[in-house]
């Protein structure tokens, strides 16, 4: 990608992320490190079968996919979190738009960001809409690569924080493969490196009819019990998504009931 095509896109993401958000400033359990760690872990999360069958029938009412309803839900609990209005989440891209790129061996993935806007108090409907039209546009220009939109926008570097979104956001809908080799079977697996890119990266797998996967944190910042909660307060807010998804997003349920009795 180079001359007009590619400086077309960059236009399209220095107006898309023109006066940036503030780096996600979420309530940390130690001092963030002068420099940005690697060190992290993972606690898995479910989304169980009945609320995944109500989000699925949700975003269909809505016209949108199933994967900007759950980033949607991400985006409220980490401006909910950190008490932010704009909120930007990184997504990985699988970067092959040609048919005929879908049979080739090579890395073509590329990072995108995101960018939802919780402002004016919407509702929830109406902050899917919004992601809606984020996230076609971000498709759209998703061939720029993400170090050239880092060097355009030439944010203000801080070494303690990786540039222009700290949280990550993955949904993996396509099945993974078995791979048969005379008597073997081959299936993938995922492996907890004891690693974190980012303060937070969420990733959900879909099944059939459900939703697995796991939260990676960097554990120089959080514990895992506030992990934990933080994933109570998912599932908790998708819960309440699905039950009034046009009450505003700054009050829907956040805490379980076990928690909210601890403050009532």
């Amino acid at each position: 990608l180079s001359g007009s095509a590619l400086e077309k896109q960059l236009e399209a993401w220095k107006t898309a992320l023109a006066n940036p958000p503030d780096p996600l400033d979420l309530p940390t359990d130690r001092p963030r490190p002068p420099i940005q760690t690697q060190a992290g872990a993972r606690r898995p999360v479910t989304i169980r079968p009945g609320l995944f069958a109500a989000l699925d029938d949700l975003r269909r009412r809505e016209g949108v996919t199933l994967y900007m309803t759950v980033l949607a839900a991400f985006a409220a609990v980490l401006g909910r979190t950190s008490g932010q209005e704009d909120i930007a989440v990184g997504a990985p891209i699988a970067g092959r738009t040609r048919g005929e790129l879908e049979g080739l061996i090579g890395f073509f993935m590329n990072t995108v960001v995101l960018r939802a806007d919780l402002s004016g108090e919407p509702s929830f409907r109406e902050l899917c809409a919004r992601l809606k039209k984020v996230s076609l546009s971000a498709y759209q220009n998703q061939d720029a690569p993400f170090e050239r939109v880092v060097e355009v926008l030439s944010p203000e570097r801080d070494m303690s924080r990786s540039p222009l979104f700290q949280a990550m956001f993955i949904l993996q809908n396509m099945p993974f493969p078995r791979l048969e080799a005379g008597p073997l079977s081959l299936h993938g697996s995922s492996v907890d490196t004891g690693t974190s890119k980012f303060d937070l990266t969420l990733e959900l797998i879909q099944e059939d009819d459900s939703l697995r996967g796991f939260i990676e944190y960097n554990t120089d910042l959080f514990d895992a019990a506030t992990i934990e909660r933080m994933l109570a307060h998912y599932l908790t807010l998708l819960a309440g998504i699905v039950a009034a998804p046009d009450q505003k997003t700054w009050e829907l349920p956040l805490l379980p009931p076990d928690e909210r009795a601890l403050v009532t």
